[in-house]
């Protein structure tokens, strides 16, 4: 059975595609490059990228989840995965792949932000590096960006079972 070109699975994955690649690519960004810009050309790489990496620890060991170790490895790699992530699912190559690799990451978030609202912890949420308090908001927002992942995840499979429609051989 061939699979219909406009059917409601395709829009649902373009769509995530683009919100959740472009999400991951701002949130990575931001946390690795952009609160200390005041450094600007000559000291970016150098210092400024350090600097804010050392923030973002801060935020990661507010969450109280991760040894030191643990804590350093998170705020150095997070931010660049987040950036290749969100451009392979720009890309679209291997989407099943990389569609459930953000599935599983925003599963985690979510995890993580649901536990530290239950706990009334008084942090900064640290997820696009703006001084953005935890709220309910915030847990409804990842809660929103999960359901889109998994949504996506699930239609990116089921779309790969069936044949392309302007690939298949005619009847």
């Amino acid at each position: 059975m061939l699979s219909s070109p406009l059917n409601l699975r395709r829009p649902v994955i373009w769509f995530g595609r683009l919100l959740l690649g472009a999400i991951f690519i701002y949130a990575g960004f931001s946390k690795a490059f952009l609160p200390n810009l005041h450094l600007w050309p000559y000291f970016v790489l150098k210092f400024s990228v350090s600097t804010n990496l050392s923030t973002f620890a801060f935020q990661v060991e507010s969450y109280q989840m991760l040894s030191p170790g643990g804590v350093a490895f998170v705020s150095h790699t997070l931010p660049f995965v987040e950036m290749v992530l969100g451009l392979l699912l720009l890309i679209g190559w291997r989407l099943r792949i990389w569609a459930s690799l953000i599935t599983m990451v925003l599963l985690g978030f979510l995890g993580v932000v649901t536990r530290a609202y239950l706990l009334h912890m008084d942090i900064n949420c640290g997820c696009f590096a703006t001084p953005e308090p935890l709220t309910l908001m915030t847990v409804v927002r990842d809660f929103a960006l999960t359901a889109l992942a998994i949504l996506m995840t699930v239609f990116a499979f089921q779309e790969a079972r069936k044949p392309h429609p302007w690939t298949a051989p005619s009847v």
